[in-house]
């Protein structure tokens, strides 16, 4: 495992704003029961921010900002949101019950966030990048 030093230099994994949701995300990630996230392709544009590679390592930080866990990323694909498949939404681990469901949660999510992102418009055919990571013990 990677030193404290060595974390410091490594990008952040931040689910959510802090807060409530973080905290929750951050307990259903350190249990092992979430193992994968997606967040919007124009999120990774707008940011500048170069896609996830398998390999990659990324420090989970809590609500504070304090680096509580190591993610290495396992897998990563490119979709459109019309293909995300069940298997997916039970390796987000999140509790929704079909693909029906998870959209709706993710897609009220992405909508009060795109304005940051130029007002894109949330559809079947919106990229999504699917990740999937473990935590490094």
């Amino acid at each position: 495992m990677c030193s404290m030093t060595d974390m410091n230099l490594l990008p952040h994994a931040e689910f959510m704003t802090p807060g409530p949701d973080r905290d929750r995300l951050n307990r259903l990630i350190l249990d092992g029961r979430k193992t994968a996230t997606t967040v919007l392709l124009a999120e990774y544009e707008a940011c500048g921010e170069p896609l996830p590679q398998p390999g990659d390592r990324s420090v989970l930080v809590d609500s504070q900002e304090w680096p509580i866990a190591m993610l290495v990323t396992t897998d990563v694909q490119i979709e459109a949101l019309n293909n995300v498949s069940f298997q997916h939404v039970l390796d987000e681990g999140e509790g929704q019950s079909s693909v029906a469901q998870w959209r709706e949660e993710h897609e009220a999510f992405w909508n009060s966030i795109s304005s940051d992102l130029g007002g894109i418009r949330i559809d079947d055919d919106t990229k999504v990048v699917l990740e999937h990571f473990t935590v490094e013990r």
